[in-house]
């Protein structure tokens, strides 16, 4: 069980880059976080170019994959977990490249596959769950110059 709340916030889409927020709450009103790592596995974690706030470590165990990175507080920030609710967050933003040939953010990719904090799995929606924009906006068939022209033509054909 994940003791935490990690919110993931894709906070801008930049024409090369994006950037993401990274929020940590602390719902455990018995224990304090003063020491805590947070585990993400994300399919572009390969192209981060900068972690605000976290020190961040890349973890390979395959040379030729990087999806998954270790986060981990400084010490000013870790002491912000100590207390528990709303206060007791800890916040940095990651700037990701994009590459062209397989960045998407189309059925969830932009979101973490699993997310572990000190070594317990947070469970994370499916990504068909995931938040996601319509193919097509909705129109409207009668717009107000449609009905301006028809108002006009209505009181112009009266005898």
């Amino acid at each position: 069980m994940c003791p935490i709340r990690v919110h993931w916030h894709v906070k801008t889409n930049y024409k090369q880059y994006w950037r993401v927020k990274i929020t940590i709450t602390n719902f455990n009103y018995r224990l304090n976080y003063t020491q805590w790592t947070l585990v993400v596995e994300h399919p572009n974690l390969n192209h981060i170019t900068e972690v605000f706030s976290f020190d961040y470590k890349p973890l390979t165990p395959y040379q030729s994959k990087n999806d998954t990175g270790l986060f981990y507080g400084t010490k000013f920030y870790n002491d912000l977990l100590k207390e528990a609710g709303p206060e007791g967050n800890v916040q940095s933003e990651l700037i990701l490249e994009k590459n062209a040939n397989t960045f998407t953010f189309k059925e969830g990719w932009g979101f973490p596959r699993k997310v572990y904090f000190n070594g317990d799995e947070c469970m994370m929606p499916q990504p068909d769950e995931f938040p996601g924009l319509p193919n097509a906006a909705h129109t409207n068939l009668i717009t107000v110059p449609k009905l301006a022209l028809f108002w006009l033509l209505m009181f112009l054909a009266l005898p």
